[in-house]
């Protein structure tokens, strides 16, 4: 493989795997990465113009338009990772989950740190910008969480919600998804259904279609993939034109999104279940539904909260070192 296709290739799996935590975007793994204006001007090129281009000139004159390759990297990389990366992510969320929750956190707070150093020409509108995007990043923190829904619009609409931690940097759409209620169902629930058809599938057994249970979930998979792909499509379109309109606001925008959504990853946390009559809800899984999160600050008479600060350390030193290697290497 191409080195370029490979290094994109890891770029979305590290990607998928962000969007697959609450409280982490992946649009801001991207951002940080420097990959975020072409992902979303190859977003915005999937428009009208594209498909009279594959009619009246042919496959590859659509192909070159929309940027393909880099395209088919991307997302083959975010597919990849949800049926695997993000598999070995949730056992060392369930195993180890201050320390992986701490190290987000630093990584975050580093992330921030690096955006800011990298930003060009502060001025009064950058910083009120700046102080917007804070404030919209934490005030997601205080919105409640619905129920679990599985009509089919509502799902169609958790798609297209749920996919704009890929497109602004700072907003994880996973945890948008908790807001929503969906989470547990669509991530986690849908994804190793459809893993396991997958499976399945490979391995000659094509019955598992006649599962009443499996078609429930291809369903709801197709209707999801259906509402992520419009919502990319409108919300790169929308970014495309404000990104070229109002660079250095946005930019500042989004850097303040980042940093405000720091709440949403704090490490030290409890999660709430939802319940009825007194007693936990589980789902088709027998798993405990999670509704939000119950914050609180850590007791530093506790040993494991020192090696959770030591993670958040860890995190803000990995990006860091990360900017520090790229500067070297462009020299």
């Amino acid at each position: 493989m191409n080195p370029k296709y490979l290094a994109l290739f890891l770029k979305g799996v590290l990607m998928g795997a962000a969007n697959k935590v609450p409280g982490v975007s992946g649009g801001a793994v991207a951002y940080v990465l420097g990959f975020y204006n072409e992902l979303i001007y190859s977003f915005q090129k999937v428009n009208g113009k594209a498909f009279r281009l594959f009619f009246k000139r042919g496959f590859k004159s659509f192909y070159q338009y929309i940027n393909a390759s880099f395209l088919i990297c991307i997302h083959g990389g975010i597919a990849f990772s949800y049926f695997t990366v993000s598999r070995v992510l949730d056992y060392f969320l369930n195993a180890y989950e201050l320390a992986v929750w701490a190290l987000f956190f630093g990584m975050i707070i580093g992330s921030g740190i690096y955006l800011i150093k990298k930003y060009q020409g502060w001025s009064l509108r950058s910083y009120l910008s700046l102080a917007v995007g804070i404030f919209i990043g934490v005030a997601l923190n205080f919105i409640e969480p619905s129920t679990e829904n599985h009509n089919l619009w509502f799902v169609f609409l958790c798609g297209m919600i749920g996919v704009s931690g890929m497109t602004i940097p700072g907003l994880s759409g996973s945890y948008l998804l908790i807001l929503m209620g969906n989470y547990v169902f669509l991530l986690v629930d849908t994804v190793n259904v459809i893993g396991k058809i997958g499976l399945e599938l490979f391995g000659g057994n094509f019955t598992t279609f006649s599962n009443a249970n499996h078609q429930e979930y291809l369903q709801i998979f197709i209707v999801f993939t259906l509402g992520s792909i419009s919502g990319l499509i409108f919300f790169s379109q929308m970014l495309a034109y404000v990104l070229n309109k109002w660079e250095k606001t946005v930019n500042a925008v989004i850097i303040g999104f980042i940093i405000g959504s720091l709440g949403t990853v704090w490490p030290w946390k409890n999660k709430i279940f939802m319940t009825e009559n007194g007693q936990w809800v589980h789902n088709k899984f027998n798993q405990k539904i999670v509704v939000g999160f119950d914050k609180y600050w850590p007791n530093l008479s506790q040993q494991e909260n020192y090696i959770a600060l030591l993670f958040v350390i860890f995190g803000i030193a990995m990006v860091l070192a990360l900017e520090h290697y790229s500067k070297n290497k462009k020299r």
